[in-house]
């Protein structure tokens, strides 16, 4: 108890207080997401009618917002009377990924899978906070090529990744944290928004 007790007292209220409040700011002015959010739910949406693929790429705590997406779309956003999203999580792989690492580069573990599956009109979403990830530049770049959507989802000043994406949300925010929290948000955004254009399959009780 004694342990523990010290680790508490020196936990700071302004501490949590801050980290919260740096949450709400990035929030607080939420109207300059709504035009790029409205855009990538109409993307998505139209995705789904078309029997569009869709594919998420990201690493670290961004790999897990990127299969995180993937569930909530696959399941969570599923409505009556429509079809079911076809959505991957280009991170959920442990044997490909190491494979294409070993065998060619890291930064190749995302182009090289979407080399087996990428058409045109699929969509690619990246996750990555400084949007200069090597790997997530690559999957954008061979996208391009294919004739993808790419949808980003970036901090910082926006990277290299931002010319890539023909939809990008870019948060105003240097910390990783935050960032990424922000991402997790918008996401869980774009699934109610998407369950709400008709009746979702399930309810949460």
């Amino acid at each position: 108890m004694t342990i523990f007790n010290n680790i508490v007292m020196g936990l700071s209220d302004d501490n949590i207080d801050s980290f919260l409040l740096e949450q709400q700011a990035c929030l607080k002015n939420n109207k300059n997401y709504f035009d790029e959010l409205k855009k990538i739910i109409h993307v998505l949406i139209k995705a789904r009618d078309k029997k569009f693929k869709i594919f998420t790429i990201g690493n670290g705590g961004s790999g897990s917002t990127a299969s995180h997406f993937i569930a909530d779309l696959i399941k969570t956003a599923s409505v009556k009377e429509k079809n079911k999203f076809s959505a991957f999580s280009l991170v959920d792989n442990i044997p490909v990924i190491l494979a294409w690492s070993n065998d060619s580069s890291f930064d190749n573990i995302f182009s090289e899978q979407l080399k087996n599956h990428l058409s045109k009109n699929d969509i690619i979403i990246a996750f990555s906070g400084s949007g200069n990830s090597k790997n997530i530049l690559n999957g954008l770049k061979y996208g391009k090529t294919c004739g993808a959507t790419c949808i980003g989802f970036t901090g910082k000043s926006g990277g290299k990744m931002k010319k890539l994406c023909d939809h990008c949300l870019q948060i105003p925010s240097t910390d990783m944290l935050t960032i990424e929290s922000i991402h997790s948000v918008l996401c869980h955004c774009i699934i109610d928004s998407i369950r709400k254009t008709g009746t979702p399959l399930f309810k949460y009780e």
